[in-house]
């Protein structure tokens, strides 16, 4: 899926916080059922956001900096990044309207 990015502790400064255009990082694991049941929608809103929305995925079992760092307890957790700073995060497996929205509100 080329509009999806996969983020590491090691470029997601990079990726993330310097990047230019807003960022909705979705931190999941792969045993993680609900983290599976929305990634379906987080690949719909890389492709209707493209240009516009950076989308990226932390996997938080490879990942363990930037998860502690944002106070991660529960995946699936959804931050929206602007300016490198937190603009929405959302915890659990929601809608893709509940997400769109909280997309719409920070572009």
């Amino acid at each position: 899926m080329a509009d999806l990015l996969h983020v590491t502790d090691a470029n997601f400064e990079g990726e993330i916080l310097k990047s230019e255009t807003p960022a909705l990082v979705d931190f999941w694991a792969a045993w993680c059922g609900p983290c599976r049941a929305i990634a379906p929608v987080v690949e719909e809103l890389a492709k209707d956001y493209a240009g516009k929305l950076k989308v990226a995925k932390m996997n938080v079992d490879e990942n363990s900096q930037t998860p502690a760092k944002y106070g991660i307890r529960a995946i699936p957790t959804l931050i929206l990044f602007k300016n490198g700073n937190v603009a929405d995060q959302i915890t659990g497996a929601v809608s893709k309207s509940q997400i769109e929205n909280a997309v719409k509100k920070m572009l």
